[in-house]
C-alpha cells in the first residue's frame, strides 16, 4: 500500500476538516493556531505533497521561491487569493486552489447584521447595558435609522452581492447596484443598475461594499465618493478592508457626514486603525463573516476536495493555476 502523502496546515482546521485530512494524509498540523514565519512555513513543508493556508498567511514571490519542490498545491482556506503571488506561484508550477461558491448566505448575512447594527445603533445600545448607565427608557433614547423604504445601494453584484440584496428586499428596501456587467431581469429582481458607481452613490441611504479586492477597487470608498452620498448615509463592508479609505470613512464618521458604519472587515487586519474603536457610530466585527460551523466545514472540505483531485493527478475543481 502506497504511504499517504504529508500536508501541511498551517494553522488550526475545524475538527470535522482535521479529521478528514488526518484520516487522508500524513498530517503536520498547527493545534495551537500559531502564527508561523516564513522560515518555520518552509521547513515545516519539507517532504510535503500540499499546503493548506489561510487568508492570514502571506505567500510572496520570496516565500514561494523557497518553498521545497515536494510542494505541488497550495490551498488556501479562503475565496480570497490576494495573500497569495499568483505569478510566482504559476512560474514555480504550484497549483493554488481557493473555497468559492459556499461562504455566500453565511457572509449576506453578516452583511445584513452590520447594516442593522449600525442603522439602530446596537454598540452604543449593548455598552449602555454592560456599563451599568440605563437608566430607562425614553423618547429620544438611542434612535437610530429606519431600514425600511431606504435604498440600498450594493457595489459588487455577484452572489454575495445578489444574496443581500434578498435579504433586504425582506426589509422593503429599494436595491441600486453598480457592477461590471448588467445583471439579467431574473438576476435583477427590479434593482436599478448604474454602470458608473458614482452615479449611484446619490442614491444610497445605505452602501454595502461587496467587491472583490483588485487595483480597481482599492480605496474605492475615499473621500471624494463619501461626498457624493447623501449626508446621514450608512456603509457597511463585509468584502475586503482594502475597499475604503480608514482617513476618509473615519472623517466622514467623526463629522456626521455619515451616520454610521457597519464593518465586518479591515486594511492590515488584525491590525486596524485604532481610531475606530472610539466611534461611537461604529458596528465592528472581528471578520466573521463566514464563521459559521457548515460554512467552515465546506471552506474545509473544498480545501481536501481539491487536494484529493490533485493528488490523483486530476484537474482541481477551483485550482486558480
Amino acid at each position: 500500500m502506497a504511504e499517504k502523502l504529508r500536508v501541511l496546515a498551517t494553522r488550526a482546521l475545524p475538527p470535522a476538516v482535521t479529521d478528514r485530512l488526518s484520516r487522508d494524509y500524513r498530517a503536520s498540523l498547527n493545534p495551537a493556531d500559531r502564527v508561523l514565519g516564513p522560515d518555520e512555513i518552509v521547513a515545516a513543508a519539507e517532504d510535503c505533497f500540499a499546503i493548506i493556508c489561510i487568508a492570514g498567511d502571506r505567500f510572496d514571490r520570496a516565500l514561494i521561491e523557497r518553498l521545497p519542490a515536494s510542494v505541488k498545491l497550495l490551498a488556501t482556506f479562503s475565496v480570497g487569493y490576494e495573500h497569495i503571488d499568483l505569478a510566482a506561484a504559476k512560474a514555480r508550477g504550484l497549483q493554488v486552489s481557493n473555497t468559492p461558491d459556499v461562504l455566500t448566505d453565511a457572509t449576506a448575512d453578516i452583511t445584513l447584521l452590520c447594516l442593522l447594527g449600525a442603522a439602530r445603533r446596537a454598540w452604543e445600545a449593548e455598552s449602555l447595558l454592560r456599563q451599568g448607565r440605563w437608566t430607562g427608557w425614553t423618547t429620544t433614547q438611542l434612535c437610530g435609522t429606519h431600514v425600511g423604504g431606504k435604498r440600498l445601494g450594493i457595489l459588487g453584484m455577484g452572489r454575495i452581492g445578489r444574496a443581500v440584496a434578498a435579504r433586504a428586499r425582506g426589509f422593503g428596501m429599494k436595491i441600486h447596484y453598480a457592477n461590471r456587467s448588467r445583471l439579467t431581469p431574473e438576476q435583477e429582481q427590479g434593482a436599478t443598475y448604474h454602470a458608473d458607481p458614482e452615479e449611484m452613490l446619490p442614491h444610497c441611504d445605505f452602501l454595502s461594499l461587496n467587491a472583490p479586492s483588485t487595483p480597481e477597487t482599492h480605496h474605492f470608498l475615499n473621500a471624494q465618493r463619501i461626498a457624493l452620498l447623501p449626508d446621514g448615509a450608512i456603509v457597511v463592508n463585509t468584502a475586503r478592508g482594502t475597499l475604503v479609505d480608514d482617513e476618509a470613512l473615519i472623517a466622514a464618521l467623526t463629522s456626521g457626514k455619515l451616520a454610521a458604519a457597519g464593518l465586518d472587515v479591515f486594511e492590515g487586519e488584525p491590525q486596524l486603525d485604532p481610531r475606530y474603536l472610539e466611534l461611537p457610530n461604529g458596528f465592528l466585527l472581528p471578520h466573521i463573516g463566514s464563521a459559521t460551523v457548515e460554512t467552515r466545514d465546506a471552506m474545509g472540505f473544498i480545501c481536501l476536495d481539491n487536494l484529493d483531485a490533485v493528488a490523483a493527478g486530476k484537474p482541481g475543481p477551483n485550482v486558480l493555476t
